[in-house]
Order: structure tokens, then sequence, then C-alpha cells
């Protein structure tokens, strides 16, 4: 039986911050695996998701930036399920399918101040243990580390940051798609995988 960490997103694109984060999770034995869990474009907001790649690209993307690795996978599991997609839903879902593993989630402290207002997040607690990450306190960016805790079905926590050192880069997607608009590909560049970088700028993806 693996556990198996699900960080879910749109990964609108999958960046390093993304990758070096899981990885590190990975590494300090909060789980075995994690499963980049890419979350399907909804139909009913595509005018307020214009930037957003459609769904086998951010897949497509996502699989070059965790080749290579031990414990990175990529799932396109949540795109097949019915839409709007819960965290709970696609939760019960993996755990019908994959009996044999157990599955954790993985989600940034804003997400969590936040999770009282999730779809039956009493549910997810109960059931699921929760890997949240936060950022550290720091005034220099360059060296913003990451509080990484598991909150258990039971109410324990534990702390992995204080045995592992979490690097936390202050970047987001946004800021990287704005990058290429801005024909900034140094900038991009820095926060790519290589075989992502090169693969948004030969299909010109993301300069509209």
């Amino acid at each position: 039986m693996a556990r198996i960490g699900i960080y879910g997103g749109s990964f609108n694109p999958v960046h390093l911050g993304h990758t070096s984060l899981a990885e590190a999770i990975c590494q300090a034995g909060g789980v075995d695996e994690v499963w980049l869990m890419v979350s399907p474009l909804n139909p009913l907001k595509q005018q307020e998701q214009h930037d957003i790649l459609p769904t086998p690209l951010r897949l497509l993307l996502a699989e070059k930036a965790v080749a290579g690795s031990s414990c990175l996978n990529v799932s396109d599991f949540e795109t097949r399920l019915p839409i709007p997609s819960y965290s709970v839903v696609t939760l019960e879902e993996l755990v019908k399918a994959f009996p044999q593993h157990t599955f954790l989630l993985i989600m940034g402290q804003d997400n969590w101040t936040n999770f009282h207002r999730w779809v039956r997040a009493d549910d997810i607690r109960s059931r699921h243990d929760i890997i949240v990450y936060g950022r550290s306190d720091s005034h220099d960016p360059a060296q913003s580390k990451a509080d990484v805790r598991i909150i258990r079905r039971d109410g324990t926590e534990e702390v992995l940051s204080d045995s592992h050192d979490f690097r936390l880069f202050d970047i987001s997607s946004t800021e990287i798609r704005r990058a290429f608009q801005l024909h900034d590909l140094p900038f991009a560049a820095k926060w790519l995988h290589p075989e992502v970088f090169r693969y948004i700028l030969e299909n010109g993806l993301y300069r509209d």
C-alpha cells in the first residue's frame, strides 16, 4: 500500500515551484508518491479562463515537467469526473479505483484557512490526512522556506519542515504567462523545466 499525495491545480503552466515542493514532500517521507492532479477546464467558466490552456496541453506539459522523477506522477483522473469537480468527490472516486492506496490531500495555507468552506470539508478531514504548506517568515524572498505539516485524521499534527528543508519559490503561473506575453523569455525559462519551456516556445503558447 502506497501513500499518495494528491496535489491538485490548473498547472497553467506547471513550474518549478510546484515540482520542487512535491519532490521535497516525497523526500521528507510525507508520502511515497505525489500525483499532480490536473483540474479540467470548466466549460461553464470559459469566459473567466480565457488564458488557460486546454486540458490535454496542460497534462502534456505536466508530464514533461515530471519526466525522470521517481516519485512524481501526473494524473488525468479528475478530468474524467463530472464538472464541477469537488475534492471530496475526487478522493472518493480515487479510493474506489485504487483501494490498495491511501490518499492524502496537499494544499497551500490559503486553501487551508478557507477549508471550512469547501464542499463536505468534514468528510475529507475525517477520512484523509492533509499536508499543508505555507511560507515561513523571511525578509529575503530568495531564502524563503515553506512550513510543511501533516494534519492527521485524528487531529494530531507532524511538522515535516522541522527536520527537512523545503524551498518555496516566489513565483506563480500568472507571472510566467505574463512573461511570455511580454517576451521576457529569460524570466520564463528560469522557472520552468527546460522541456516545458521549449514546448511552450516552439508552439507559441501564452502569446495572446
